[in-house]
């Protein structure tokens, strides 16, 4: 990656941009999360998020339109996709818990025809699921909702815009500041960036934020956390070691379902809950 801006080397700059971040906003679970995860990094404050949103929009329309031009991309009729749909507007309610932006985003979930295992949720509440994953997978409304929580929540804790803060740091330095200071033009910078999106690799905490996220998100909307275990172990199996789509990205392991198997019954009560409403 190239640097998208020049290097300022003021000392003011610098000092600057260090207290911004000290100041800045972190984004904390919710009071009623019954899952533990960090707070999310002040880094992300380097890229506006307002930005890298409609960055997302753009290329998840690209994405669409290109779809629709192969004749993948499903139509509103298509039982699987009104099945997506019903599970999404049952986690979106939910949502803006872990992020006030949330409740302003416009929200879409869309369905493309291939055999790739693979599902994302884009800045902004852009959703795309494969046939591939429902397929090849047989997954369960339950674990679909798992998969979806999941991606939801990458967005809803902002990894992507973390990561593209932390790409832009490590390439441009700490002169990252001067768009604090009115120097830099690091809006345009993340408009640019955004074509990265659906290659962003994300760190180990960020998935294992995201599978609690997710998990609690689901439990919240009716959805059994046991599916969780069930949808890893299923993943392991389709994919071995590695893989491509989805695995890729998302590595299983035996770490991972530990980790969700002891987080089950902390939300096992929400899940109850919403079974009784």
């Amino acid at each position: 990656m190239h640097a998208l801006i020049s290097s300022l080397r003021l000392p003011a700059t610098r000092s600057c941009l260090l207290l911004a971040l000290a100041c800045a906003p972190l984004m904390p679970a919710p009071a009623q999360a019954q899952v533990e995860v960090g707070k999310a990094s002040v880094m992300r404050q380097l890229v506006p998020a307002e930005t890298l949103e409609n960055s997302a929009t753009q290329q998840y329309q690209e994405l669409l339109q290109k779809a629709k031009a192969q004749g993948a991309l499903a139509d509103a009729g298509n039982p699987q996709l009104q099945r997506l749909r019903g599970i999404a507007q049952r986690l979106i309610p939910y949502a803006a818990q872990w992020n006030p932006r949330a409740s302003q985003w416009r929200w879409e979930v869309n369905l493309i025809g291939s055999k790739q295992i693979n599902a994302f949720c884009m800045p902004g509440g852009k959703i795309a699921f494969y046939t591939g994953i429902i397929d090849q997978l047989r997954l369960t409304d339950d674990e679909i909702a798992m998969i979806m929580g999941h991606e939801m929540a990458h967005a809803l804790r902002e990894h992507s815009r973390e990561q593209l803060a932390k790409n832009q740091a490590t390439s441009i330095g700490i002169s990252l500041g001067a768009q604090l200071l009115g120097l830099g033009d690091l809006g345009n910078a993340a408009a640019r960036l955004g074509g990265q999106l659906l290659s962003l690799k994300f760190s180990r905490n960020d998935e294992s934020d995201a599978d609690l996220v997710g998990l609690e998100l689901a439990a919240r909307a009716g959805y059994h956390p046991q599916a969780a275990v069930s949808l890893w172990r299923k993943m392991g199996q389709a994919t071995g070691e590695g893989g491509i789509g989805f695995l890729s990205t998302h590595p299983t392991g035996p770490d991972r379902i530990r980790q969700l198997e002891g987080n089950v019954p902390r939300v096992m009560g929400l899940y109850e809950q919403a079974r009784r409403r």
